[in-house]
């Protein structure tokens, strides 16, 4: 399936980093895409191997092959130190093209992605959007399975989620010795799975685990160098009530975070399939944005009082606030939280998503079902009607 679909992704002008989680499509991509290209595949442990000896053999490659001007380096992180000899090669010659995909960005930041600023611009590739798959999209697979090519595409989406966090922790986290303890860093996702959707409190995460709250607060780091996770900050701007700090934190994508959160007996599944639809949601809508260019910022809304706006979009294009519940029917107080910020921020566009069949308007909100919202999510437009 994940060869059928094409991706909203546009390649840019210029040479550019194309980053994106493991199995998001970023090689599927690129070999349907890009033609007659080199390709420097740092998957191959000989490759590595390598490179990490002789980077400046990539010169080589270049000048033995000057009738390709397109060179692709998939995993760049594997070998950061070729930042230094891309370069070289883009100032020698303006005319060469490179595409440097990455997973982690967590040896670039350290190693040099400053090094190429200006001349290689930062591109992302998300799971599948609900409008790329149009009638391909299936709600309650998405709710259970998420949305990343690999296990779409796979018969067994199941066994791959459930390998997809350990390929991480083999490869990146314990090979490039990120952390000392990998009982306590698979200890900590676990842990960190319950607040998915929520709102971060690290020093109960840190409890939860039994590390200290520093340890806690460099494993999320990985987290989000890794792309798995990602926080949103609080909205605040021109604010007249208290609000919260604390960001919240989602898994990148809502399978993810099902094959990771633990359930027994006393686990509601209601709660947690809310925070699975809350993920979802957000998913999106980080996608929706990165393929527009990152123009507008995502955060949430929550007041000391615990009155809280799961989603505001917020820039030069659109103003949003956006409420999600797991719920079939709309009632009045679902409503509260945002006609409440509606009152304090009246030029912005309210939404309810709900898992309902009916689009409502009620006072002055759009109710509008879930998969009708996704499938209208898509990076042409800038309207939800």
């Amino acid at each position: 399936m994940e060869t059928l679909i094409p991706r909203f992704f546009k390649e840019p002008k210029s040479s550019f980093f194309l980053f994106g989680p493991r199995g998001t499509g970023k090689s599927t991509w690129l070999k349907k895409q890009v033609k007659n290209a080199i390709w420097v595949d740092l998957l191959e442990p000989d490759t590595v191997r390598q490179y990490s000896a002789k980077p400046e053999r990539l010169s080589e490659l270049v000048q033995g092959n000057p009738q390709k001007q397109t060179v692709i380096i998939d995993e760049i992180q594997k070998v950061p130190e070729l930042l230094s000899v891309v370069h070289s090669l883009i100032e020698k010659n303006k005319k060469l093209f490179f595409i440097l995909t990455g997973s982690s960005s967590r040896k670039l930041k350290r190693t040099g992605t400053d090094l190429l600023a200006g001349r290689v611009i930062k591109q992302s590739l998300h799971p599948f959007m609900a409008s790329e798959m149009g009638n391909r999209f299936d709600l309650a697979k998405a709710l259970q399975q998420g949305m990343v090519p690999l296990v779409i595409s796979s018969q067994e989406p199941e066994k791959v989620l459930k390998s997809y966090v350990a390929l991480y922790i083999r490869e990146e986290v314990q090979m490039e010795g990120l952390v000392r303890n990998i009982g306590n860093f698979s200890r900590f996702l676990e842990a960190v799975s319950f607040s998915h959707g929520s709102v971060l409190n690290i020093s109960n995460v840190a409890r939860d685990c039994e590390v200290e709250r520093k340890v806690v607060e460099g494993y999320i780091s990985i987290l989000e160098d890794l792309l798995l996770s990602y926080r949103i900050p609080i909205f605040t701007k021109r604010a007249k009530r208290a609000t919260v700090s604390h960001p919240k934190f989602f898994y990148f994508d809502t399978g993810v975070f099902r094959s990771l959160r633990p359930t027994g007996p006393l686990d509601r599944p209601q709660e947690i399939d809310g925070a699975a639809l809350e993920g979802l949601i957000a998913q999106h809508i980080a996608a929706w944005n990165s393929y527009r260019g990152d123009k507008n910022k995502l955060y949430y809304w929550r007041t000391r009082s615990g009155t809280e706006v799961d989603f505001i979009l917020y820039g030069p294009e659109v103003f949003w606030a956006i409420e999600v519940k797991n719920t079939g029917r709309v009632r009045d107080e679902d409503l509260y939280a945002l006609k409440s910020f509606k009152e304090e921020y009246p030029e912005c566009k309210t939404f309810f998503i709900y898992r309902g069949k009916e689009r409502l308007k009620k006072q002055d909100i759009l109710c509008i079902p879930c998969e009708d919202f996704l499938k209208q999510l898509h990076p042409d437009k800038t309207t939800i009607v």
